[in-house]
């Protein structure tokens, strides 16, 4: 195996890492690199990253880990913006992680410990009458049905059904997220034997069409039409059909009515958690301890991580391969191969000098659509929100539903398209899509005694508001409000029970986590940006016209949520390059 000497620098690094102190390490002096895993100036060791890492390592390749931040994990970390209160600061929830990660990584023995949740999902309504209804959804389908049933018998009888077909349609496309998209450039090149055995690649999306057999045209429709389309098909209740809906558009710049909008829900119902489907849970000590477990993974096989290393540049050679970065301080680090698990544009557009990329790739990066409609709040309180549908108890102990997702402002799926409609026309929504967690009510140590962490996902925020102006702190603290003033109408109580709050727009998102637009998944997950054409026809394999550059973030294949499988499989990529250049 080849090693590439790193070039000694007097500087002193930051050495992080959970079996040893600096041993003299890659940044210093010591033994060189044969891979480094690097990203932007902004997100660098995101989750995507770790995980590469981990399997480089794993594979015997010696791997240097950089992140600028002073906290792992990208938008997958642990933070306590309040003084006592813990939070998972962007990213929330988990579920998506693939299964081969958790074993492989022994993620359990590195200290992950995930608390599922059941139920899952609380609708309050806002209605006349005393007390309001809500829609309670868990893993209990009989429990489920009498929920629905409270708004339409025929859902509550269709409500399985629907669940089997999304299921059916989940497990066909899953192997796809494990692999590399078909390479169509490399289809009908080479040798004839070269050519079979480019087919071969074809193999899972066969798999796929055969699993879904006859009903190929009705998930079809469910990859392509509107999720309102798909949901009435189905359904008649409102309540429902938009509590279903969130799914579909959370984190997209987009309406119940878009077409496409059915794949960000099969996507989010993609996940996995203890070997159930669907199921979405919260990691106790916040998501920053997946990404410690998954840093722990890496280091026990000999990576090295630093933090508060920003990366200025990749580092090319004569013939325009990477060879590896250049730090903002000026520390050069050589490496073999290059693994960025930062965003298309970040890598490409600000790492790289413009003219070693193909004039058509840049222009395609260019036009990545990174809209995104999320403003996420978080918040410390005093008390429990005690919601008018299920007043708390007396001792103010988490209920049930205080484990849920609760969806607001989703009595009807209108709703959630004018709050699309206000925020498409540069105007923060007046009635906001709004997602409430509360991690703590699982996980006390979270927060002080009788306290809690309250995670606010919502939308939609434009980028850019009407007329030019800029998120300054006036317009973010509006929002909030407004924010504020719909979770009162539902749980009186819940002003006058804030300590503090952290109100971070889709600008800094996209500063303070390298996420472009504020796009949670790197771009959006639209079908013209998946798959083949992910982040660019032809560089969806996680290679780039660098060579010896990867791309292993969720701006690649299979995109964004806290999956790990563009870092798996772009490590996979990056160690067959290496084993045929040693």
């Amino acid at each position: 195996m080849c090693f590439v000497t790193c070039i000694p620098v007097s500087r002193a690094c930051y050495w992080v890492s959970v079996t040893a102190p600096c041993p003299g390490c890659a940044l210093c002096c010591g033994p060189s690199t044969d891979t480094g895993l690097y990203a932007s100036p902004s997100l660098l060791a995101g989750h995507n990253g770790l995980v590469a890492a981990a399997y480089l390592q794993r594979a015997g390749m010696r791997t240097a880990v950089l992140e600028k931040r002073h906290v792992l994990g990208g938008a997958a970390v642990t933070e306590e913006i309040v003084p006592g209160f813990k939070f998972s600061r962007a990213s929330y929830l988990l579920s998506l992680l693939r299964p081969q990660i958790y074993a492989d990584l022994e993620l359990q023995r590195h200290g992950l410990r995930v608390l599922p949740r059941d139920p899952y999902s609380f609708t309050p309504l806002l209605e006349n009458r005393s007390p309001p209804r809500s829609l309670l959804l868990g893993h209990d389908m009989a429990q489920t049905q009498q929920q629905i049933a409270q708004f339409s018998q025929k859902d509550a009888q269709a409500y399985p059904e629907y669940e089997a077909f999304m299921g059916r349609m989940v497990l066909a496309l899953d192997p796809l997220l494990d692999a590399p998209p078909v390479d169509t450039a490399a289809l009908g090149k080479g040798s004839l034997l070269q050519q079979l055995r480019n087919l071969r690649t074809l193999k899972p999306l066969l798999q796929a069409g055969l699993a879904l057999g006859r009903q190929l045209p009705q998930y079809y429709e469910v990859l392509t039409a509107p999720i309102s389309k798909i949901l009435d098909h189905w359904f008649e209740s409102e309540p429902l059909k938009a509590t279903l809906a969130t799914d579909a558009v959370i984190g997209a710049m987009a309406s119940p009515h878009t077409p496409g909008s059915g794949y960000v829900l099969l996507h989010h119902v993609m996940g996995e958690l203890e070997g159930r489907r669907g199921a979405w849970g919260y990691v106790a000590g916040g998501m920053g301890a997946l990404s410690q477990a998954i840093a722990q993974a890496a280091t026990a096989r000999g990576a090295h991580i630093f933090a508060e290393k920003a990366v200025c540049h990749v580092l090319l050679g004569r013939e325009g391969e990477a060879q590896g970065v250049v730090l903002q301080d000026g520390t050069e680090v050589r490496s073999k191969l290059v693994l960025s698990n930062a965003s298309p544009q970040i890598t490409f557009l600000e790492l790289i000098p413009q003219e070693q990329l193909p004039k058509d790739f840049v222009q395609r990066i260019q036009q990545v659509d990174t809209r995104s409609p999320v403003t996420k709040i978080n918040v410390a309180v005093d008390r429990l929100p005690s919601f008018l549908a299920a007043p708390n108890a007396r001792d103010g102990q988490p209920l049930p539903h205080h484990q849920c997702s609760i969806h607001l402002n989703c009595e009807g799926t209108q709703l959630l398209h004018q709050a699309f409609t206000e925020a498409a026309h540069g105007h923060p929504s007046s009635r906001p899509m709004i997602e409430l967690c509360i991690p703590s009510a699982l996980d006390p140590g979270l927060a002080p005694p009788g306290c809690h962490v309250v995670s606010l996902f919502t939308q939609y925020t434009p980028s850019v508001l009407a007329g030019g102006r800029s998120w300054d702190e006036q317009a973010k603290n509006a929002y909030a409000d407004t924010v504020f003033d719909c979770i009162e109408d539902y749980a009186p109580g819940f002003k006058a029970s804030i300590i503090g709050r952290d109100i971070l727009t889709p600008p800094d998102l996209q500063r303070i986590f390298g996420l472009p637009g504020g796009n949670i998944f790197h771009g959006g997950m639209s079908l013209d940006q998946l798959y083949f054409a992910r982040p660019a026809p032809s560089y969806s394999g996680y290679r780039s016209p660098i060579p010896g550059l990867y791309l292993c973030g969720s701006g690649a294949h299979p995109g964004g949520g806290v999956m790990g499988a563009a870092g798996r499989n772009a490590a996979q990529v990056a160690i067959k390059d290496f084993r045929h250049l040693s």
